[in-house]
């Protein structure tokens, strides 16, 4: 039996019943959202102190490290190891006790912060640090790295936010902290239970004292090495704030009590616009005078890849400059807050106050959504963490981006700045080329001779970050010998056997070993898909996923769709991260070894609902939906497929056949047990085909009514709409007639090829979409619009086509593709019927929202007097995924996260509109109501 048998054996036999030892688990947590990669040889998921403290014990046993995970969205490399890794969002993630009179918390480490904030909004409390992660970091997490987040100066770090934690230290000891040994004026006794280590701490600090009043705490932001400065009498000794932020390599925590604050009641937002960077890093510190909460500083590069990824909407309005801070000032009075915000807006040379929230949460986005959007440069590369976090002294903060701009030209790297300018803290990630000859030379390079710059000026490596894999080994740059030692003192005291996240701030690995992008082969030959933005390598577009895990949070409140499969599992595995990582494992080779066909792989994508939410809510712009029709490609290429492929893979054909004889075909699919030997889940009720089609009616009408006069548009019509929903067709072109346009269909049936595209048979959906842009492209080339009915049909056009076909052919029809909310928006003097009265709760298609976005549609229902509930998340059918024999639970479950609840909750006389066939037949399938089509829901309101 191996080490990770053994050890897995010996953990269930103790009682842990959640050990994971399949490759895939090791793959999902082979890395974090850092540039490292090392895999596990297993996986544990905690469900109490007990289970910690049996896994420390077993792993002294058999010498395996241990390494403590929350949310896996550490930067620099913190959340990896190579024995077991203990995963605490499964299990240990509940808000045990909130105690409003003492403003505190009780929490377990694998709560979520966002988890936090809505158990002590009830009492009018929030936790205080608030990292751009929140909706998905761990307070665990958050606690192994000191993290702070853009409200520091108001709040603090999670260091001054925490007043008590029970943890296990590496040596088995259970600790209850903080206990009361500064008052004592001799050792405490050591074979007191939880008190030897305190003690052997405390008299490791009195004889240090010099070195750690000389180099420790010298500013807010100095978060590299342990924060020995909590050691020193002056400060009270406080052990439980000395293991803030020492990143797993002490203790392990299995519980905390953190400090609550009340929000104030009024804020303003004051944006100060700069010549560049380095001008606003000058002014920083003169605005910390006004007490800011925030102080954060952007730069003109990020805001605009926010333009370029969200469109020109999604930036409001900035003062002129290059460079800006965004200074929040807030409090209880509102005039003397608006007083304070007017003082802020004066010293600088051009300046806006907000104090709309909706508007400043606007702008506050842009910040947020920094870490990664920032994952590709300017130059339009990867961009890597490493260097992502270094703090100096704010006073010196202008002076230290001028060196380190020069820094970086001088290297050829390029970046985009943000940070928490008020606390001196910089974010960057640099386009170092890892998947080059000399690249891991180039980034060692670099690092060493930022961390020198950093040094120089009094800083830290990491702000808030932690040093991780990346920067421990540049730990000698910023401190003595002395502290050097000091740190290895105080971990051969807490962990004496180097069983905690060994390689971590004491005796570190090399910052270029285990570095992920390095191990990856580029794939690049006999693919279907042309991944433009990736430079035609698979490798590179899976690669895309930084780790930040904004998959794992609950976006929907928002209107955001991904991760539905994670919200309803709750596994890492369902989660588009969890997908990238099981990918870039089968690039590398040597975790999955089975290529394309690799069970691991088929295992990760099967849940996956190829919505596309990611591709535009994952601020790297994964496109999962892509990735997994490359997969099933390569996987059945000149092999037999799943019977689904057949099926519903194929619909357009079969739908085609019915349409000659649609009684005898519905009958047909009412047989028992018919359905289910093509694929499909017995569940499912399957939608009817129509009498006529909507080409038929089209062709049928046209002689009779169809008008000369108008201008030319082009329908396009899908295999959804004209075999199974005519009537959204009909309602189109009498809206279409209404607004002065003449409807055209083309000669030939066409289809997108949707269902060929999801079901990953890539050569076939080439052919079937090459002729139906052929016979589009004259209709584009002729200026004239070609309107989409079905969203999914209308993103093909858009989207994937680009992918499938030369661009050159296939662009001009996708710039020619409107949806009916975009053209009619656009046409001049019309004016959308009233809906005044009307009320509607809205099902956005995912490919909708992802590929062209419904902001439009929302747009034009409340200018015709609609009051619109926006839905966010799948509707959970998504095309053949909903219908296919094994997902029907998952499918449900997706549905019961927002549509099925709005729907109960819905008025009778509350329209539920739902563009996408998909989501009008999951209404149907799973409610009494039926979904209504944006062309229906104008029509019927036209004179």
């Amino acid at each position: 039996m191996d080490r990770a048998a053994a050890l897995a054996t010996d953990l269930r036999r103790r009682g842990l019943t959640d050990v994971l030892d399949d490759s895939t688990s090791r793959a999902l947590h082979s890395s974090d959202a850092s540039l490292y990669r090392v895999p596990p040889l297993l996986v544990a998921r905690p469900r109490s102190a007990e289970d910690v403290a049996t896994a420390i014990e077993l792993c002294a046993r058999h010498e395996i490290p241990l390494t403590a995970r929350g949310g896996g969205t550490s930067v620099a490399g913190n959340a990896v190891g190579p024995g077991l890794v203990l995963d605490f969002s499964r299990h240990m993630n509940q808000v045990l006790h909130v105690d409003a009179e003492a403003r505190t918390a009780v929490v377990q480490p694998g709560v979520v912060q966002a988890a936090l904030q809505r158990a002590a909004a009830p009492y009018g409390l929030r936790f205080g640090p608030d990292p751009s992660t929140h909706t998905r970091c761990t307070i665990g997490g958050m606690i192994g790295n000191n993290a702070c987040g853009s409200r520091t100066l108001g709040y603090g770090r999670t260091s001054d936010n925490v007043a008590g934690l029970k943890a296990v230290a590496g040596d088995g000891t259970a600790l209850d902290l903080p206990l009361d040994l500064a008052s004592q004026s001799a050792p405490a006794a050591p074979d007191l239970p939880g008190q030897g280590i305190p003690a052997a701490v405390r008299d490791l600090a009195m004889a240090n004292l010099a070195t750690i009043r000389t180099e420790f705490g010298r500013f807010g932001r100095q978060m590299s090495g342990y924060a020995l400065e909590h050691l020193l009498p002056e400060r009270g000794f406080d052990v439980a704030r000395l293991l803030v932020g020492s990143e797993g390599t002490l203790a392990v925590l299995t519980e905390a009590t953190v400090r609550l604050v009340t929000d104030p009641a009024h804020r303003a937002l004051v944006v100060l616009g700069y010549a560049d960077i380095a001008a606003a890093g000058d002014a920083a510190p003169g605005v910390l005078a006004h007490r800011p909460t925030a102080c954060e500083g952007i730069d003109a590069r990020i805001v605009d890849v926010v333009r370029l990824r969200r469109g020109p909407g999604a930036v409001p309005p900035l003062p002129r400059g290059a460079a800006w801070l965004f200074a929040e000032v807030a409090g209880d009075d509102e005039a003397e807050v608006l007083e304070r915000a007017a003082r802020v807006a004066a010293g600088g040379e051009d300046a806006l106050v907000v104090t709309d929230p909706v508007k400043a949460a606007a702008l506050w986005r842009i910040r947020e959504d920094g870490a990664g959007l920032s994952g590709r440069s300017p130059a339009g590369r990867p961009a890597h963490a490493g260097w992502e976090d270094a703090a100096v002294p704010p006073e010196m903060l202008g002076r230290y981006l001028r060196d380190f701009e020069a820094l970086l030209a001088g290297h050829g790297l390029t970046g985009l700045p943000y940070g928490h300018f008020g606390d001196g803290c910089l974010h960057i990630r640099l386009d170092v080329p890892l998947d080059r000859p000399g690249g891991p030379k180039e980034f060692r390079d670099f690092l060493v001779a930022a961390a020198t710059l950093v040094a120089g000026y009094g800083g830290s490596l990491s702000g808030e970050h932690g040093d991780g894999r990346a920067r421990s080994e540049l730990l000698p740059l910023m401190y003595s010998q002395a502290a050097i030692d000091l740190f290895a003192g105080v971990k051969a005291i807490f962990d004496p056997g180097d069983v905690l996240n060994p390689g971590v701030l004491v005796r570190p690995r090399p910052l270029d070993a285990d570095l992920r992008i390095p191990a990856a082969r580029p794939v690049r030959e006999g693919l279907a898909l042309a991944y433009r933005h990736d430079g035609g390598d698979f490798g590179q577009a899976v690669h895309r996923c930084t780790g930040v895990g904004k998959c794992r949070a609950d976006n929907t409140a928002t209107g955001g769709v991904m991760c539905p499969s994670y919200l309803a599992t709750k596994e890492e595995k369902d989660s588009t991260r969890g997908r990238a990582r099981v990918l870039q494992e089968m690039i590398n080779g040597s975790g999955v070894t089975g290529g394309w066909r690799s069970p691991e792989v088929h295992e990760a994508l099967d849940l996956c609902l190829s919505c596309k939410g990611c591709a535009s809510d994952c601020p790297t712009g994964i496109d999962m939906a892509a990735y997994k029709s490359e997969v099933l490609h390569q996987t059945y290429k000149g092999r037999v497929r799943p019977l689904a492929h057949y099926s519903l893979g194929r619909l357009p054909r079969w739908a085609r056949l019915a349409s000659r004889m649609p009684r005898a075909a519905n009958a047909l699919m009412r047989v028992p047990g018919l359905p289910a030997l093509a694929g499909v889940d017995r569940r499912r009720a399957l939608p009817e085909f129509a009498r006529e089609t909507f080409r038929a009616w089209f062709e049928r009408r046209r002689p009779m009514s169809s008008p000369t006069g108008g201008r030319p548009v082009m329908l396009f019509v899908d295999t959804f709409t004209d075999h199974f929903a005519p009537e959204i067709g009909r309602a189109t072109v009498k809206v279409l007639e209404a607004a002065g346009y003449r409807p055209r269909i083309s000669e030939r049936r066409q289809c997108c090829a949707l269902t060929w595209i999801s079901t990953g048979q890539l050569d076939a959906a080439r052919t079937v979409l090459g002729r139906t842009v052929a016979e589009l492209a004259e209709a584009a080339g002729e200026g004239v619009p070609i309107v989409g009915m079905e969203p999914s049909c209308t993103a093909v056009l858009r989207s994937d086509a680009l992918e499938l076909l030369d661009e050159a052919v296939a662009g001009p029809v996708a710039r020619m593709t409107r949806t009916l909310a975009e053209l009619l928006s656009g046409t001049p003097g019309w004016r959308p019927p009233s809906l005044d009265g009307v009320t509607v709760v809205a099902q956005p298609h995912c490919h909708h929202h992802a590929v062209m976005g419904w902001e439009q549609d929302l747009r034009l229902l409340r200018e015709a007097g609609a009051q619109v509930s926006r839905l966010g998340g799948c509707c959970g059918l998504a095309g053949n995924f909903g219908v296919e024999k094994g997902h029907y639970d998952v499918s449900v479950a997706v549905a019961e996260h927002q549509l099925l609840p709005a729907i109960r909750q819905a008025g009778p006389g509350t329209a539920v509109l739902a563009d996408g066939f998909s989501c009008r037949t999951q209404i149907a399938d799973l409610s009494a109501r039926t979904g209504t089509h944006l062309a229906q829901l104008l029509a019927d309101r036209l004179p």
